[in-house]
Order: structure tokens, then sequence, then C-alpha cells
């Protein structure tokens, strides 16, 4: 396959995962459901957020300016008008000269524009002695001063948080719009791969990678479908990415991708579909596929499981978020100081294992093959492609595991 010397930017590979990407629909699901899920739609807030002034603190609502110069010698003398039951409306409006006891969350009575904490005064018979003075708003919340009724509360693609969620309860958004969680196929490749269950003989190996993409699929929000081992036989290599893709929105194959008489990954797809791309500058990861399958993006990963996860990090990831909505990066990131000189070549974009400690990243540089270092590191710096390396000292962002 000559395609594999055509070897392109990785900007030109996220453009043409993403013009593969279909979306993947949307589906209402209970609020209860909804955690780790991509918002479909824009949520309006359905009423203003409070609905009603109130305090932040257990204290006084007073009207500010009485309080003005109050201080432990001279403190401000306020009649003592009641308290405000939780849950119930203030009743009167407050005088000027008067407070009502107040608690956190309870209705701030009209004419009230603030609230004392209840430690900077003391009750005198039916006076109450205000020891600090206290602004305009200060200890309060208006009406609407979180969301307005109308205002957009989380936007469409954002991956909703333990903190949404409580967003959306306010909202009275109790079933949630969300992307339909994409179906990712999962395919292994090689003669010499046996399942993690067995014990491998000589010359071959146990299946990493399949492990590895499923991870980092479900991670990214999706379904993964594990569809086995794939043996170096096109019959059968045909056989498998025909049912994945039949029943999975994508395919993800790893191993099958190099240069060599053995690896068919590429004159398979070609065959009932198309390669885009086939050969990428970046490291590790220079052989990856990418093209379409019976109309389903496929992505042909290197066989080498560190490999293959920078290639979903870089590449797939993309291809993810095309067919999710997701507005917002999803992977997790720490910045750190380079411990020592990091080499690249110019052209290719570099990613290196850290490890990173009390903010240090120290490369830890091997084969692409090689699992320790997948264990060792914290996560993996990418270099970019103009660079020819990166000194001692240089701040990077680590792309954690």
């Amino acid at each position: 396959m000559s395609l594999f010397f055509t070897v392109v930017q990785v900007p030109e590979a996220v453009k043409a995962v993403r013009d593969l990407a279909v979306p993947a629909g949307e589906e209402p699901v209970p609020l209860a459901g909804s955690l780790g899920r991509i918002l479909a739609r824009d949520i309006l807030s359905d009423a203003d957020i409070p609905g009603f002034a109130r305090s932040v603190v257990d204290g006084y609502a007073v009207r500010a300016s009485d309080t003005a110069g109050s201080g432990d010698a001279a403190p401000a003398i306020l009649s003592f008008r009641g308290r405000v039951e939780m849950g119930k409306a203030a009743g009167r409006p407050l005088a000027a000269g008067e407070c009502i006891y107040v608690p956190t969350g309870g209705v701030l009575p009209a004419g009230a524009d603030a609230a004392v904490m209840i430690e900077n005064t003391e009750m005198t018979g039916e006076d109450v002695l205000v020891k600090k003075p206290v602004a305009h708003g200060e200890n309060v919340v208006l009406a609407g001063e979180d969301f307005r009724e109308g205002e957009i509360v989380l936007r469409k693609g954002r991956r909703i948080s333990a903190q949404d969620t409580g967003v959306l309860a306010a909202a009275g958004c109790t079933v949630v719009p969300v992307s339909k969680r994409p179906k990712i196929a999962i395919l292994s490749t090689g003669n010499e791969l046996v399942p993690a269950g067995e014990v491998p003989g000589q010359g071959q190996v146990r299946d990493v990678n399949s492990y590895v993409v499923a991870s980092f699929v479900e991670g990214q929000g999706c379904i993964p479908v594990r569809y086995g081992i794939v043996r170096d036989d096109r019959g059968a290599l045909r056989t498998a990415l025909g049912k994945a893709a039949a029943e999975c929105d994508a395919v993800l194959v790893s191993g099958g991708s190099s240069k060599d008489e053995r690896d068919m990954v590429a004159a398979v797809v070609a065959e009932h579909g198309e390669i885009l791309i086939h050969g990428i500058a970046i490291a590790p990861g220079k052989p990856t596929i990418i093209g379409r399958f019976a109309e389903k993006p496929v992505i042909g990963l290197p066989g080498h499981p560190a490999a293959a996860f920078v290639v979903l990090v870089a590449i797939g990831s993309h291809l993810i978020t095309g067919m999710t909505g997701e507005s917002g990066r999803s992977v997790r990131t720490t910045a750190a100081a380079l411990a020592e000189n990091v080499p690249s070549t110019r052209g290719r974009e570099d990613y290196i294992r850290v490890a990173v400690h009390d903010g240090i990243a120290t490369p830890l540089f091997g084969k692409s093959g090689l699992l320790n270092t997948l264990v060792r590191s914290t996560g993996i710096v990418r270099i970019p492609a103009e660079s020819e390396g990166l000194e001692t000292g240089t701040r990077v962002e680590v792309i954690l595991w």
C-alpha cells in the first residue's frame, strides 16, 4: 500500500476523523442517571433561581444603612421584630430601625437588603445590638441572582458532572436530553495473540490492546463492543469487520497496520470502503489507518499498547467527540516542569511518557512495545511538530492516563 508513505500531519488526520464522524443522535434520560452523559441541547432555567431573596447566614435581616458605623464600643440598636420560619414567607416588610431573625436559606423580608451574622450581634430584651456594619447585599442572595428564567444554565456538548446535576435539578430539568452513547467495535488482529486468560506459548503474547482500547472508549462515554481476536486471514478479517460495522457506529482495529506483507487491514478496508489515510507524522503511532468500511468510520491502531493509546488520545478522541457532540476536552491534564531535555524530530508530533512527582515531569524513554513505561508513567507530554525538542525546566501539559 503506497499510501503508507504519504504521511500526513496530525491536524489533517484529526480533520479526517471529524469528517467521518456521524452524530449519534439524542435520547432522554432521567436526571438521576445523567452523570457523565453529554448534553444534546442547551438547558434553560424554568424560573428565577433563587425565586426569592434569601439569607446565606444565620443572623438578622436588616437595612444596611441602619448598621453604618456600628462596632463593639458603639453598637447599632435595632428593634427585634420576630423570626422567619424556613419554608415560609417573611411576613410584613421590615421598617427602618428594625431587624428580623432569619436562618440560612430563609426568606429575606421586603425592606431588608442585608443580613448580619448572629456572631456579630447580641440580644438584649426586645432589642438586638449589631456590633459590625454590613454593606448592601452582604450575606444575602437576591431573587434571580443565580440564574434568570429562560437563561441558559448548561450548554449543549457539556459532559454532565456531579455539580451539574444539582444545577439541572434547580432548573427543573428532571428528564435530560443527552447524546446517545455510540457503540464502538474493538477488534484485535494477529496470529500471535492469545486471550488474556491463557498462558502464551513461544512467539505468542496476550491480547492487551482490546482492554486498553475498551477502557479508553468507555471513559469517553461510549459503549465498547469487543469482537475478540481475528487471525491474519483476509476472509476472517472481512467477516469480522462486516459484523462489527453492521452492529456498531465505528470500528477500532488494533494491529495489522504496519507496512509488511502479512498486515492486511488497509487492504481489506479498501476492498469494501475507502482508505483516507495510512501514515501519520506522530510518534509512536506512525502506521495508523483512517478510513471507512461499509460506511462506518474505521481507525487501524498500531499493535503496541503505548502507540495505540497515543493514537486514541491524539486522533481517536476527535472521532468520538464528533459522534457525541462533546464540546470540551474529556482528557485530564496537569502542569509540570520537565526534569531533563527531550529531543524531537521536526515535522513529527512526538508523545513522551513521563512520571510526575511534586510538579516535576521525568521522561521515561523506552520502546513503544514495552508495557513497564505505561504503569510507571503518569501520562504523556505532546511535543509539537514544529519543535525540535523541549529543554529542562520547560512548563508542559501532561495528558494523564
